[in-house]
């Protein structure tokens, strides 16, 4: 037709040809995502029972009780990321948009999961940190070394066994909580802080060569300070591909018509 100006922006093969390019890319990202979140989703689920372990092996220093909360925030967050990711890797596939929904639905769950497990995780771990030395103290002073069913007595030599520590801050702190009858000559550790590899071991503070070195305060510091660590970098990082999903995703539903509506045409009643 005269006068009419043609744009090329607006071709529609060239629109196809954009949409169809965007989607193929949504469908790949979609595919790879979802596989990723399964495998975050098993070392989430590493970390969050990593989390509850260390209460339940060391809950006799822990004051706050609710300090295995966000473990089992991240194991239900796990154990939701595998479906998600299943799903993540089938809606390519399959191309519903009940799936999609669902999908997102998802998405939203996790993230408030995730997120909660974080912020809880670094909150509860601050307060331990800040609580743990005065907590540790009583238990340490009140070791009975003639009642080895005690429970300071099992706690500590516990504590000494599985964080292969000797003391508070190190072994010379038996030198000054030896009871008075056994402060005579040598000075003693417990024999739970010897060293596995010398069998003859009995606790001599006067062959340090045979007992572990560090601490329990700074060895028990150091493993909340992985916990946290490990399970707030393993929801971030979630978190980041759960964006990414979403994005891949809404991609895919706004390019999909729902297939529940037609337009009526006026010329099927003519």
């Amino acid at each position: 037709m005269a006068g009419a100006h043609f744009n090329p922006d607006h071709s529609p093969l060239l629109l196809c040809a954009t949409e169809s390019w965007s989607r193929v890319l949504a469908k790949v990202a979609l595919t790879l995502l979802g596989f990723l979140l399964c495998g975050a989703a098993i070392g989430l689920l590493f970390g969050g029972a990593f989390v509850i372990f260390t209460y339940q092996s060391y809950r006799f220093f822990f004051q706050n009780k609710f300090f295995p909360l966000p473990g089992w925030l991240a194991v239900v967050s796990a154990i939701l990321l595998l479906p998600t990711g299943t799903l993540a890797m089938c809606v390519p596939v399959k191309n519903s948009r009940h799936l999609q929904g669902i999908l997102m639905y998802l998405f939203l769950v996790i993230f408030c999961l995730g997120t909660s497990s974080v912020v809880m995780t670094q909150i509860y771990s601050a307060k331990v940190e800040s609580q743990l030395k005065n907590k540790m103290d009583p238990f340490f002073h009140k070791y009975n070394w003639t009642a080895p069913n005690h429970r300071d007595t099992v706690s500590v030599d516990a504590t000494h066994k599985k964080l292969k520590c000797c003391g508070i801050s190190n072994y010379t702190d038996w030198m000054m909580m030896l009871p008075n009858h056994l402060q005579i000559g040598h000075g003693f550790a417990p024999e739970s802080c010897c060293r596995e590899t010398y069998l003859d071991c009995r606790g001599d503070l006067s062959q340090p060569e045979k007992l572990f070195k560090d601490g329990c305060h700074k060895k028990l510091e150091e493993r909340l300070y992985f916990v946290k660590q490990y399970v707030t970098w393993c929801c971030v990082v979630i978190i980041c591909l759960e964006i990414l999903a979403a994005i891949s995703n809404g991609i895919l539903m706004k390019e999909q018509p729902f297939r529940d509506f037609r337009i009526l045409d006026s010329a099927a009643f003519s």
